[in-house]
């Protein structure tokens, strides 16, 4: 999704080359994950040539509040504040991003709503 979010748009091909790293992932793993994406809702491709052309259908944004939903109901039972104590638990959190944290949740509740 990174590599779609970036460019805008992709081929398999462009996607795979994108997503250079050791191992090198195959093109028909790239293709299987474009894939599973599409049947998901989350890419849609358009035929151009002989090649599938790959667009994301959700923003960044739109797809980090859904897996916050998701991670939040099947591991936290809908808790936030569980997942908070839990990644500050196990996390090695600098303690500037605690007093930021801190500032964040002395705001009056629904005062910074909508933002990331």
């Amino acid at each position: 999704m990174n590599v779609l979010w970036t460019k805008g748009r992709a081929t398999v091909g462009e996607v795979a080359e994108a997503l250079r790293g050791a191992p090198r992932l195959a093109y028909n793993t790239v293709l299987t994950t474009l894939r599973i994406l599409e049947q998901k809702g989350y890419v849609a491709h358009d035929k151009e040539g002989r090649a599938f052309v790959y667009v994301p259908l959700l923003d960044q944004r739109d797809a980090r509040r859904q897996a916050i939903r998701h991670l939040l109901g099947r591991f936290f039972d809908n808790s936030p504040q569980a997942l908070l104590l839990n990644v500050l638990s196990e996390a090695d959190v600098d303690p500037r991003t605690v007093q930021q944290l801190k500032a964040l949740l002395a705001t009056e509740p629904g005062q910074d709503e909508g933002q990331d």
